[in-house]
């Protein structure tokens, strides 16, 4: 994924197939398979709504994790090298996943969010404990401009001693974003420079906007 060396960011096109994302956008009205659901509204988050799935997770969504991780594990070692950190990730999942649970993050974090309306989410980052995966991944579940229009995904970077800058991704139903979920090396004139991402949704101006998010650390 050289895009995310250059860009910090990396789009992988049809992550899914239309099936799956219509069997995943279903997935958000059984209550069953969810262990916390936000109205962002009422938190200051924007305006929305995000629900926690439970573990253990749906098959595809559990899948999907797991194979992500796997690939992206041996780059968030590359950045936590070219950061100087001394953090390192373990090649599967499962193992990084009991250090988060020794660590006391237990709660799993992928979760679907829905967007219809005047609906959007703030700029923020999703860390929820000591231990983090420098990396995450949104899917989009939703067909652009025949399901909603607006819900722009946008990535702003904060750059040392230049202003910040603002990334907005287009994304067709199926495609994946991999963006990070704090901090990346992007490349400098004397060697990486450490730079700060927060993503967030634009508003939605028609329609209903769902995604999946692939959050790989555990929370408390």
């Amino acid at each position: 994924m050289e895009e995310l060396r250059t860009r910090g960011y990396a789009v992988i096109p049809s992550l899914i197939g239309d099936r799956d994302a219509a069997d995943l956008r279903t997935l958000f009205d059984e209550d069953d398979a969810f262990r916390s659901t936000i109205v962002m509204e009422r938190h200051g988050y924007g305006r929305g709504v995000y629900r926690y799935f439970a573990y253990p997770l749906p098959e595809p969504v559990g899948r999907l994790r797991r194979e992500l991780y796997g690939r992206l594990a041996p780059i968030a070692n590359g950045w936590m090298e070219a950061l100087g950190q001394e953090q390192r990730y373990p090649a599967e999942l499962e193992e990084f996943l009991a250090r988060c649970h020794a660590q006391g993050q237990t709660r799993p974090t992928p979760l679907l969010l829905r967007y219809r309306i005047g609906d959007h989410n703030a700029l923020h980052q999703d860390v929820y404990g000591d231990l983090a995966f420098p990396l995450q991944v949104t899917v989009l579940l939703s067909e652009p401009v025949a399901a909603f229009a607006g819900g722009e995904f946008v990535l702003v970077e904060q750059r040392p001693r230049r202003q910040s800058l603002a990334h907005v991704v287009p994304l067709e139903r199926g495609d994946a974003v991999v963006f990070p979920n704090g901090v990346r090396p992007a490349p400098g004139a004397r060697g990486p420079v450490r730079t700060t991402f927060r993503h967030g949704v634009g508003e939605v101006r028609a329609g209903e906007r769902l995604t999946l998010g692939l959050i790989f650390h555990d929370a408390r």
